[in-house]
């Protein structure tokens, strides 16, 4: 698989990466660890080296469950995790990004990984508390130390991005974008490229929603967070699958699924962005790679343009308490 390169401090990764937090967090039941393991495994086989997992997925377990799959092979890997957050006896309490919490993070990541260092560490959601500089000038301590290779940010705003980028450089920001969600256009993607900020979209498949295969919100299995998902909800639910339907179609004129049509778009929008979808299946993996040699024509991508424009698609994509946790 083609490489890409994510911001200009030398972080070179497959053009698609694997989002691992699904195997064993908020999509419902946990799916079996083996086959969990062997789909990161399969991914390597692949030439999918971007693994992307977070001390919240779980919490912890996801983290772990990366670090064995990736044992023997670590080499081939370049790993990607994130901070953020306060936990107190292995539970949920709140957002923190104190320096010294940042430090104790990514201790604690790099032994659940099994590395000794870490390539991508993300701010996972911005603590209003703690100056940019501070979470800047911490991330940079580790990479000094050479416990962390690049930093990262996670739904940070455009000015976010940029005061963090004075203080210490920022490779990459991760936030939702797909041919369905593109909040991002007017300001975050001129300021990215203005730095040299790579991209990574979480979601690239809109939840699965533009793989025209999923089911609408109450007939999702309990824990699957798309349950409270308002894009999955009655009317909402009807509009989007009628609005993607364009996917499907020219998926079909490709002879490809709908799943690549959606990621061969995100891969479309420029050499500077590196979308992860998430799966726990081999299967699914193999046709997620598959969209990388998927080329789009000009008609294509206007006509996906026009009808999943931003007014074509029927409600928010995170609830109202959600969305109140961005920095946007």
């Amino acid at each position: 698989m083609e490489k890409r390169k994510l911001g200009r401090q030398g972080l070179e990764v497959s053009a698609i990466g694997l989002g691992c937090m699904g195997m064993n967090f908020l999509y419902g039941p946990a799916g079996d660890d083996a086959e969990s393991v062997a789909t990161v495994r399969l991914a390597l086989d692949l030439g999918v080296d971007f693994f992307d997992t977070s001390q919240i997925y779980g919490p912890f377990t996801n983290e772990e469950l990366l670090g064995r799959a990736l044992e023997g092979r670590r080499d081939e890997a370049v790993i990607a995790t994130k901070f953020g957050f306060d936990f107190r006896d292995g539970q949920l309490v709140g957002i923190d990004s104190r320096p010294e919490t940042i430090k104790a993070a990514a201790d604690a990541a790099l032994k659940r990984l099994r590395t000794d260092h870490i390539d991508l560490f993300y701010q996972h959601r911005v603590d209003p508390k703690v100056p940019a500089d501070d979470v800047a000038g911490a991330v940079g301590e580790l990479v000094q130390a050479g416990k962390v290779r690049f930093f990262g940010l996670s739904e940070a705003s455009a000015d976010r991005v940029r005061r963090s980028h004075a203080v210490f450089p920022v490779s990459a920001l991760q936030t939702e974008y797909s041919v369905w969600e593109r909040g991002l256009e007017d300001h975050h993607i001129p300021t990215l490229r203005e730095l040299g900020v790579g991209l990574v979209p979480y979601s690239p498949l809109g939840r699965g929603f533009l793989t025209g295969a999923i089911a609408r919100a109450e007939e999702l299995p309990e824990g699957d967070f798309r349950r409270t998902d308002p894009r999955f909800q009655g009317e909402n639910y009807d509009r989007n699958m009628a609005a993607a339907g364009v996917v499907r179609e020219i998926a079909q004129a490709h002879g490809a699924t709908p799943a690549q049509v959606a990621l061969a778009w995100v891969l479309a929008q420029g050499d500077d962005i590196v979308p992860i979808p998430g799966t726990k299946q081999r299967g699914r993996l193999r046709e997620n790679a598959g969209a990388a040699t998927l080329r789009l024509t000009e008609q294509d991508l206007a006509r996906l343009d026009v009808d999943l424009r931003p007014e074509a698609v029927a409600g928010k994509r995170y609830t109202e308490q959600a969305l109140a946790t961005l920095d946007i």
